[in-house]
């Protein structure tokens, strides 16, 4: 496992701090460590970008739990770093809630994120969304943290009511979510400035909220400093990673296709040792080494 960059504070408390958290999205464990490597605290891993990823679909709910819980733990194995999980409905009723829980927190999830919507479950910045009742997600949260064995695991509560109800609707679906138990509010999806101050005046010194920058989505982009002086706690960047790497990489196969040789993108690249510098080949190789049949030979023989 790569070195911790961790704070010794639990996310919990770094929520109710004073500086914004800052997490970048991931979809893998290489992203992921690019991400422990490049000082982050925490990461947050989007089902959307998964599905980008993984299938090459847009985020329509095709991903399932047990293709999370897995990604989860192959991320946990890798980095040590805060991790936040997008559980999206939880897959299904309260009962289905448990379970995520429960393989979530085991794989290694530092925070469970849960959503209002109904099936078909999509995208929160995309056109055609519908929801449980808030009755229904009160018991789903009640479930959720009724199920964390520890008490450190952050339940974030999500509502995409601003596109279905409207605002006020989805500010008291958010009263209702922090009365239930959620440690963490994210209100998605605003349309405008005036409602993402409103909601962090409303819920001051009661519940942090996460702020969700999309780029291209439906709420104005903006950057961590300006969204702590708001009243955000947390922000998350879930799809800025995956379309990132996207953009490069189309460049990358249009050069390759036209000129049939990546020499000229040599200094754009990571060769093969700096690649496997990046990974920790040499270390892994070396500690592999200490169990060789021959060198455990050699170290009896000192004793």
């Amino acid at each position: 496992m790569a070195e911790s960059k961790a704070s010794p504070e639990t996310l919990g408390a770094r929520l109710g701090g004073a500086d914004i958290v800052v997490a970048p999205g991931v979809y893998d464990a290489l992203s992921a460590l690019l991400v422990q490597q490049a000082g982050f605290e925490t990461a947050y891993l989007s089902g959307a970008s998964l599905a980008y990823t993984r299938f090459g679909r847009p985020d329509i709910g095709l991903i399932g739990m047990r293709e999370v819980a897995d990604t989860v733990t192959a991320i946990r194995e890798r980095i040590d770093i805060d991790l936040v999980v997008d559980a999206d409905t939880g897959y299904g009723n309260a009962l289905n809630v448990i379970r995520t829980v429960r393989e979530f927190e085991r794989a290694g999830a530092t925070a469970i994120q849960l959503e209002d919507q109904d099936l078909p479950k999509r995208c929160g910045h995309l056109a055609g969304k519908s929801l449980v009742s808030a009755d229904e997600m009160v018991g789903k949260l009640k479930a959720a943290v009724d199920t964390r064995r520890d008490a450190d695991t952050v339940i974030l509560a999500r509502t995409d009511a601003i596109a279905v109800e409207g605002y006020e609707a989805a500010i008291e679906r958010a009263e209702r979510y922090l009365e239930a138990g959620a440690d963490v509010l994210f209100i998605e999806a605003p349309e405008n400035r005036d409602q993402m101050v409103d909601m962090n005046q409303r819920f001051a010194g009661r519940a942090p909220l996460l702020a969700n920058m999309v780029e291209g989505g439906k709420t104005p982009v903006s950057g961590a400093e300006d969204l702590q002086s708001l009243g955000y706690s947390i922000v998350i960047f879930p799809g800025g990673t995956v379309r990132a790497v996207s953009f490069v990489m189309q460049e990358y196969m249009a050069h390759l296709r036209e000129t049939g040789s990546t020499d000229q993108w040599r200094n754009r690249m990571f060769d093969f040792n700096g690649f496997n510098a990046l990974i920790g080949t040499p270390e892994m190789l070396a500690k592999g080494e200490t169990y060789d049949a021959t060198h455990m030979a050699e170290q009896a023989a000192e004793k």
